[in-house]
């Protein structure tokens, strides 16, 4: 006698796996069980429970992570199926555990925008709780004037920030923080010997994923915004320069103006091309393991002198305990420098790398 089919006139289809809810067949199973044997039949069977205890571990996996989306701190910049990239020019608007390397190679305004650059940026930040991290962040120039080459230290700042406003489904995201940057902690032979100063400033991150179905060629679109102003605590600071080609240093002392920086970036995420988003829900697992086009535009008004800017296309890739990114870097002023550079980052999420970097400092 042939073995009946196991079908409860329940159907409802899990997208993921494309095993049906009711009798926990997979779609090829149900539409050849008239041609089986019972042999491959009994076999079906015997695959069910299997099949059972795989989509109820994955519901309360789901549910685990559905109540950290909703309630507590990401591992890294996301709201809802929205993934904001750690952003090369500026910060982003979100907290967590990282270390991140940026190598720049840029010809920059001075002597005539004939002097170059070749930067390594280190910063580091740690969460003290779900919302707050602090960090620190350095680095090391090689600065060449034609053929004269010098390399220093860059100078030295701490900071404190706070993620205090997230909406997973509209995927908003709002940070702010204060930086202090410690004087004198530059080399005089590079010229980045600077005085003290405070800044405040502002993030914010927008994602369209939640636009209606009319528009949803939109949805891939986020956008990022950072305004910060950086009060100088002593009234001036020293450049440096060198005559063409000579190893004579000419130092002079100058102003140093309260600047404003603002910047913005737009970025596409291709996360929303695939079956990975569904349209009005928050997401079963982080969206990660995707590419993210972008462009950041970067802006310093110094007070009383006139804007610098840049604007900057690239391309970030996500991994779920590093991101990678690069972009060109484009002057929109003389002002800004000269020529087209370019601009590599290396991010690590260190809550997914390190054990002891799983928790906040003082706790969730």
């Amino acid at each position: 006698m042939a073995l009946k089919s196991p079908c409860i006139d329940a159907c409802a289809i899990d997208r993921k796996s494309k095993t049906c809810l009711g009798c926990y067949r997979t779609i090829e199973e149900i539409r050849g069980w008239a041609k089986m044997t019972d042999h491959r039949r009994h076999q079906v069977i015997r695959e069910r429970a299997r099949r059972i205890a795989k989509l109820a571990e994955r519901a309360i996996l789901a549910t685990v992570l559905s109540a950290a989306l909703t309630s507590g701190a990401q591992a890294h910049a996301i709201a809802g199926n929205r993934f904001f990239p750690g952003t090369i020019t500026f910060d982003d608007p979100a907290v967590a555990d990282e270390f991140q390397v940026i190598y720049d190679d840029v010809r920059t305004p001075l002597g005539d925008g004939k002097v170059t650059d070749r930067t390594g940026d280190f910063a580091f930040a740690r969460l003290l709780t779900d919302r707050i991290a602090v960090g620190v962040e350095s680095g090391v120039v090689e600065r060449s004037w034609a053929s004269v080459k010098q390399t220093g230290a860059l100078g030295t700042s701490v900071n404190i920030k706070t993620n205090f406003y997230r909406d997973d489904l509209n995927e908003t995201l709002f940070a702010t923080s204060l930086t202090y940057s410690i004087a004198n902690s530059g080399s005089d032979r590079v010229g980045t010997r600077t005085p003290s100063s405070l800044q405040p400033a502002l993030f914010a991150g927008q994602g369209l994923g939640n636009l209606p179905e009319s528009v949803a060629f939109l949805r891939p679109l986020g956008f990022v915004g950072a305004a910060a102003v950086e009060f100088p605590l002593r009234g001036s600071s020293e450049t440096l320069d060198y005559n063409d080609g000579r190893t004579v240093a000419v130092t002079e002392r100058e102003r140093t103006p309260v600047t404003l920086h603002t910047g913005f970036a737009i970025e596409y995420s291709t996360l929303y091309l695939t079956e990975r988003f569904v349209p009005g829900k928050l997401p079963d697992e982080e969206p990660l393991f995707q590419v993210i086009p972008l462009v950041e535009v970067a802006f310093d008004s110094p007070q009383g002198e006139k804007t610098r800017g840049t604007v900057n296309p690239g391309l970030s890739y996500i991994h779920d305990e590093w991101q990678v990114s690069a972009e060109a870097v484009v002057p929109l002023t003389r002002e800004s420098g000269r020529g087209t550079g370019f601009r590599l980052q290396f991010l690590m999420f260190l809550d997914q790398i390190v054990p002891g970097f799983a928790e906040p400092l003082l706790g969730r």
